[in-house]
């Protein structure tokens, strides 16, 4: 008994839960919701809506998420490798089904969503967590070998079909997926000449965008509002009432909110001049009503946000936790900067949300998923040994 009781108790260790990105992801949703309410509300009340109508409906799916995100972040991220191949299937159907079926819905001439009955999704929004599972299982499994030529191509022949079905009607997904399996490889493998090639390339690509453009298109590679995309970019304003006439009407926005801006609420572009100005817009109208002080504040917290990621995958267990915070950072990060890049006009328009911000239910779902992923990776992190 004197012995029993003399023995230390071993003590569990205390693992890490990261409440700063937690705090992170509960200030963008809320802020979100703000200005979600105030671009939308005009618009809303012409449809004969409630002028809450937009966050209302992105409040409840946030909320659900954000549900789903603590039950997420509480679990062993192990559990989800389990998912890989049900992962995959399950993203081939919906993406076969959205493209070649009638299940698929069409709007603006693009097919995205997958709708039955008066419910709808993105499959685009699955396949970019696919896309991030997937490529940290094989990494981790591959090990050394993930630097072979073999490995890339049976990465290439798992995922690239799935990423050209995407881009067939959404460009813009198309280019993050690429770019979310381009970040992941590119920090898993030695060798990065590969990747400096392509990063070259695509700069090579943009600077002489138009005559590329034509040329993909006459192969049949880019559709006819693609390639008009790439001509309204090089000059919006020859096309002021045509293809042009957003990207203006958002640069109006952030050049007439100045320093600090006309107020929340007080935007004059989202009075019908700015087309649906709580999508992928919704960056113009931060930049008109809270001015350039709103714009940088909003860009360093997602600065910081990606900052949390970096410290959570260089502090994770193992290399697959590491690899599955690295994949979401690569998400944020490339989402982020394509949608400023757009509303500013630095690149052609792709139709591309602002994380957490812009109005889009199955964007923030699948998002706050990611989320919780990464919140459970940091919880497995052990603060002493």
């Amino acid at each position: 008994m004197a012995e029993t009781a003399g023995r230390k108790k071993k003590k569990k260790p205390r693992r890490f839960y990261d409440y700063s990105l937690l705090f992170t992801i509960i200030f963008l949703t809320v802020f979100g919701l703000i200005m979600i309410y105030s671009s939308s509300s005009y618009s809303a009340q012409l449809d004969g809506r409630p002028p809450s109508y937009y966050m209302e409906r992105q409040g409840k799916i946030a909320l659900a998420g954000f549900l789903a995100m603590l039950v997420v972040s509480k679990m062993d991220y192990h559990f989800f490798a389990k998912f890989t191949i049900p992962a995959i299937v399950v993203s081939y159907v919906c993406v076969i089904l959205v493209n070649f079926t009638p299940l698929g819905i069409e709007a603006n001439g693009k097919k995205r969503w997958l709708g039955v009955g008066s419910a709808s999704f993105q499959p685009a929004e699955l396949v970019k967590v696919t896309v991030i599972l997937v490529m940290a299982v094989m990494i981790t499994r591959l090990g050394k070998k993930v630097d072979e030529w073999r490995s890339w191509g049976i990465m290439a022949v798992l995922l690239l079909p799935l990423a050209l079905l995407v881009t067939m009607n959404n460009l813009s997904s198309g280019i993050i997926i690429c770019g979310i399996a381009f970040v992941m490889m590119f920090i898993a493998c030695k060798k990065k000449w590969p990747f400096v090639t392509c990063v070259l390339l695509a700069a090579a690509a943009m600077v002489f965008a138009p005559p590329v453009a034509m040329a993909l298109e006459s192969a049949g590679i880019l559709h006819d509002y693609q390639l008009s995309r790439i001509l309204v970019w090089k000059s919006p304003e020859s096309y002021p009432q045509d293809g042009g006439y957003q990207v203006l009407q958002g640069l109006y926005a952030i050049g007439s909110g100045g320093l600090l801006g006309k107020g929340l609420g007080q935007s004059i572009q989202k009075l019908s001049f700015l087309p649906e100005p709580q999508n992928d817009m919704i960056f113009s109208v931060i930049c008109e009503e809270l001015g350039l002080f709103g714009a940088v504040s909003v860009i360093l917290i997602f600065l910081f946000m990606i900052y949390r990621f970096m410290l959570i995958s260089g502090n994770a267990p193992d290399l697959f936790g590491a690899m599955l915070v690295i994949g979401v950072l690569a998400h944020i990060a490339i989402q982020v900067i394509l949608n400023i890049a757009v509303v500013t006009n630095v690149i052609p328009n792709t139709g591309i949300t602002l994380p957490f911000i812009s109005y889009g239910g199955t964007s923030v779902l699948f998002l706050m998923l990611e989320m919780g992923i990464v919140l459970s990776v940091s919880n497995q992190i052990k603060l002493e040994k």
